[in-house]
């Protein structure tokens, strides 16, 4: 069983599910369209600090408004919850998976890119991992599509970039594996690939230390 904090909508959560995992899910603000398993409304850290023992693995995905160069541009403040997240999820002693934009304070991360799965999206992602666990990435192909222009449609030959006010819903659900994602669930979500990866490198883990 894993325990996925700031969830959203699930798109992190339905990778670990498609991985093996049964998936809680918890975030502040009411998931109506929730992907895994389970769902509780509250606190991500709080949770954490309380029932993270009861759990096999931890994931997690702080808000990443803080790293973003456009949210710096422009000045706004938002939560920074790496830290906190980082030590309650170290304090629980299970093995834990941090998710965050380029740019973000993680120790060591990870760094999976869509090419890297065969996605028509970039969408770079780092991932920190700890309390026993890591993971290596696949090999990073070099980049030789374009992103289309923001607010364009996605011509042949082009990559989308699935962020701010993007063209073609439909298709970005299709690229990002979340066919039941809103746009701005989609802004924020990181494709289900990436966590079922993972989560089967957790998997394998889990069962290597059980032995």
């Amino acid at each position: 069983m894993l325990l996925d904090v700031f969830c959203d909508s699930g798109g992190t959560s339905r990778g670990y599910q498609l991985a093996g995992f049964y998936v809680v899910g918890v975030d502040i603000r009411p998931q109506p369209r929730y992907a895994g398993d389970e769902f509780h409304q509250g606190d991500a850290v709080e949770f954490l600090l309380r029932h993270a023992r009861h759990f096999d693995a931890l994931a997690g995905s702080p808000p990443c408004q803080w790293y973003s160069a456009t949210q710096r541009i422009q000045g706004r403040q938002h939560p920074k919850l790496i830290g906190p997240t980082r030590e309650a999820m170290r304090r629980s002693g299970r093995p834990y998976v941090i998710e965050n934009v380029p740019g973000a304070p993680l120790l060591d991360p990870v760094e999976l890119c869509g090419a890297m799965f065969g996605l028509r999206t970039y969408r770079h992602r780092l991932f920190e991992s700890g309390n026993g666990f890591s993971f290596s990435a696949p090999a990073h192909p070099v980049h030789t599509a374009p992103n289309a222009k923001m607010g364009r449609p996605v011509r042949d030959g082009e990559f989308m970039h699935i962020v701010g006010n993007f063209s073609n819903v439909a298709l970005a659900r299709q690229i990002m594996g979340m066919p039941w994602a809103t746009r701005d669930e989609l802004r924020e979500a990181v494709p289900v690939p990436y966590t079922e990866l993972i989560g089967r490198k957790l998997i394998s883990h889990l069962r290597a230390i059980a032995v």
